[in-house]
């Protein structure tokens, strides 16, 4: 499935995208798509069981910010921009 279309369908169902492809910052900073969220995990060097409780600890920590803001999670930093 396209970045595009996955973003269109996560936007009509008020879904957030958990995604490591880089290219959605793009999509969103560049055409101006709209989202219901995008969480970016630069966790190249980590395993599934880190990422998955790195998604977790997020979750817990700043879950209601999410909705609605490019996120972006890099060497233990969550960095959420509202757009």
């Amino acid at each position: 499935m396209e970045d595009a279309e996955i973003l269109t369908l996560a936007a009509r169902d008020k879904r957030l995208v958990i995604t490591m492809d880089t290219d959605f910052g793009e999509l969103i900073y560049c055409s101006g798509r709209s989202h219901a969220g995008v969480l970016l995990l630069r966790l190249d060097d980590a395993d599934s069981l880190r990422k998955v409780e790195t998604v977790r600890e997020i979750f817990l920590s700043y879950g209601s910010q999410l909705t609605g803001a490019f996120s972006v999670y890099h060497s233990g930093r969550l960095r959420i921009r509202n757009i």
